[in-house]
C-alpha cells in the first residue's frame, strides 16, 4: 500500500513538473502563432481594402506570413460586389423607366480570384493583368483556419484523453474596399 502510495505521489510530480509546464508553453506558442495570424490577415485585407486589389506579391508575402507560424493554414477570399440596375417596363425603350432600381449581388471566392494572379503563363509577377480589381464600396473578406494539429492541442487531448478538432486557430476578418485600383 505504501509503495502505491510512493507512486500516485511520484505521479502526480511529474505531471507538474514536466507536463504542466510543457503544456503552458505549447499554449503559449499556440496564443503568438494565433497573434502573428491575425497580424498577416488584417495587415492583408487592409492593403486591400486601400489599393482596391491583390497583386500576386501582397498575396504570397501573406502567405509567406502565415507558414512562419509552423502551422498549415487554408485561407478563404471572398470579394463582394454590388451593382443597381434599372427597372424597365420594356427594357428596349428608356422611356418605360419606373424610376427604381434592383439591386444584385455578386460574390467571387478563391475559385475566380486566385487565377487571375496567377494564370497559366509566363507574365511577370508585377504585370497588370495579374492584378485582381476591385471597386470602391465592394466588400473583401478573409477567413483563415488552420488545417494542422498544433503542439498545444496534442498535449491537452493527451492530459485530458480527448480528441479536440484540428481548427484551433480560426480568423474572419474584412471590411468595405476604400478605392479602386489603378
Amino acid at each position: 500500500m505504501n509503495t502505491l502510495v510512493k507512486l500516485f505521489a511520484v505521479l502526480i510530480a511529474l505531471l507538474l513538473l514536466y507536463l504542466y509546464p510543457l503544456s503552458a508553453a505549447f499554449d503559449q506558442q499556440d496564443d503568438i502563432s494565433e497573434l502573428i495570424a491575425l497580424r498577416a490577415t488584417t495587415s492583408f485585407v487592409d492593403a486591400v481594402r486601400n489599393k482596391g486589389g491583390i497583386t500576386p506579391v501582397m498575396y504570397n508575402d501573406f502567405m509567406a506570413a502565415l507558414e512562419a507560424t509552423g502551422n498549415s493554414f487554408v485561407v478563404e477570399m471572398e470579394h463582394g460586389s454590388k451593382t443597381y440596375v434599372p427597372v424597365y417596363e420594356d427594357p428596349t425603350r428608356p422611356e418605360t423607366f419606373h424610376g427604381t432600381y434592383e439591386i444584385h449581388f455578386d460574390a467571387y471566392y478563391n475559385a475566380q480570384i486566385l487565377p487571375v494572379l496567377f494564370p497559366d503563363n509566363t507574365l511577370e509577377k508585377d504585370d497588370s493583368s495579374r492584378r485582381y480589381r476591385m471597386r470602391e464600396g465592394d466588400s473583401f473578406s478573409v477567413t483563415v483556419r488552420n488545417t494542422n494539429r498544433t503542439a498545444g492541442t496534442l498535449i491537452f487531448d493527451m492530459l485530458n484523453n480527448t480528441i479536440s478538432p484540428n481548427e484551433k486557430i480560426v480568423i474572419p476578418y474584412g471590411r468595405m474596399v476604400r478605392h479602386a485600383m489603378d
